[in-house]
């Protein structure tokens, strides 16, 4: 194994550090003040401001491991900055590597046409617009893609599309220009993974009926935020498909992968701002006649959240390091552990600094109570952490399907306890 950075990647890394201290953090404030005051679902001026002065440093679309489109970084050196902008929760989009943008982009850059590209991913490169992804359904297990039963049926020259779905992200941004629809499109096909298709949709299309915006234990998560949808006969050019009809499984798959190291990272970096907060409020903080600090709860609180995000980190940047060397596939095992381990890492620490805080660490005031919210969430998001754990557990267990009696070692070659 080696987590050893390229140089590139090492100067990427000290420039964007530095404009997150300089630009990033002071900005903060002033996103959500803006937002605030100039409607939810509307792109606040600071960030265009930030995205212009990170394109011109050339800290952008960093995440894109496709030279024609970005740096050319692969998963292990990207995996340490996506940790630096997950310290701030508006500091992916100032580098246009936000998700679902992210995810789309890379799966145009993939499996897209020229045209496609041409129409979709040039204006996202250039974060002129934005866009959404929408899979999961209301009325399925969409933890399993499998489940899923909006219709893309074939009419002609279109497709027609129905269904409804939630948590499509992106869909209220006033900026979305398109939507990365998977639905159904050959449900009797008997291979269960060749029934699903993904398809292009303009975001003005008509039958596209947003029913409401989602709130994830009270946030919106404007101006991005999630809604509720229901396609009423949509109607799309047959060009619009995806790299092929009853090929969205394999779409999903691919984009899945580096989409779950980037969350893991960007996660991990959170909680590192919040052991940080938790550390100089036990330091400035004094009660019962002594400093937070000298509690030893607070201390060995501390030194856990210190060795659990080390660990989580190491196991995320092995799951990296394992799909550039042997790719996807042979690395799913690795994916799915830090998919499980990541958030369940950070609820704790948050959890314990929001302990700290008292009754501040529940406000607004601080940055804890959101930053929880997002960590739980990721425990569901792109799968829950029962269908990976099952999948783990699977992958392990197959690697002891061998008879008893080929077992080896001393019990079984003695038959007796040593």
């Amino acid at each position: 194994m080696d987590f050893a950075l390229s140089p590139r990647a090492r100067a990427l890394q000290e420039q964007l550090l530095a404009f997150m201290e300089r630009h990033v953090y002071p900005a903060e404030s002033r996103f959500k003040a803006e937002l605030d005051t100039g409607g939810r679902w509307h792109e606040p001026p600071v960030m265009e401001e930030l995205k212009a002065l990170a394109k011109a440093q050339g800290l952008w679309n960093l995440c894109l491991p496709d030279t024609r489109h970005g740096p050319g970084l692969n998963n292990v050196d990207y995996a340490p900055l996506a940790e630096i902008m997950g310290r701030s929760p508006i500091a992916s989009e100032v580098f246009n590597c936000s998700p679902p943008d992210s995810g789309n982009m890379e799966i145009l850059a993939r499996y897209g046409t020229p045209a496609q590209k041409k129409r979709w991913l040039e204006p996202l490169l250039e974060g002129r617009t934005r866009s959404c992804f929408s899979m999961t359904e209301p009325d399925v297990a969409s933890s399993d893609a499998t489940n899923i039963e909006a219709e893309i049926r074939r009419d002609g020259e279109h497709y027609v599309i129905n269904g409804r779905k939630w948590w499509t992200s992106g869909m209220s941004d006033a900026r979305c220009a398109f939507i990365v629809f998977m639905g159904k499109s050959n449900p009797q096909n008997p291979d269960k993974y060749r029934q699903q298709s993904m398809i292009l949709i303009p975001r003005d299309t008509p039958g596209i009926k947003l029913v409401r915006n989602l709130s994830v234990f009270g946030y919106d998560d404007a101006p991005h935020g999630h809604s509720e949808v229901r396609y009423e006969n949509v109607r799309v050019p047959l060009d619009h498909i995806l790299l092929g009809e009853d090929r969205g499984f394999e779409i999903a798959q691919g984009r899945l992968g580096p989409g779950r190291i980037h969350h893991c990272m960007r996660l991990i970096g959170r909680t590192e701002r919040c052991l940080e907060l938790m550390c100089r409020r036990a330091n400035s903080r004094v009660a019962f006649g002594k400093p937070l600090s000298s509690q030893g709860v607070t201390l060995e609180r501390i030194a856990k959240s210190r060795a659990m995000i080390d660990q989580a980190r190491l196991l995320t940047l092995h799951a990296a390091w394992k799909m550039d060397v042997v790719g996807i596939k042979e690395a799913r095992k690795d994916i799915a552990m830090i998919k499980v381990v990541a958030p369940q890492m950070a609820c704790q620490v948050m959890d314990w600094a929001i302990q700290l805080f008292g009754a501040a660490g529940v406000s607004e005031d601080f940055a804890l109570a959101r930053a929880y919210a997002y960590a739980r969430g990721l425990r569901i998001a792109d799968g829950p952490d029962e269908v990976h754990n099952n999948q783990i557990a699977r992958l392990e267990l197959k690697r002891w399907n061998t008879p008893d009696d080929k077992l080896s070692g001393p019990q079984a070659s003695a038959g007796t306890a040593p």
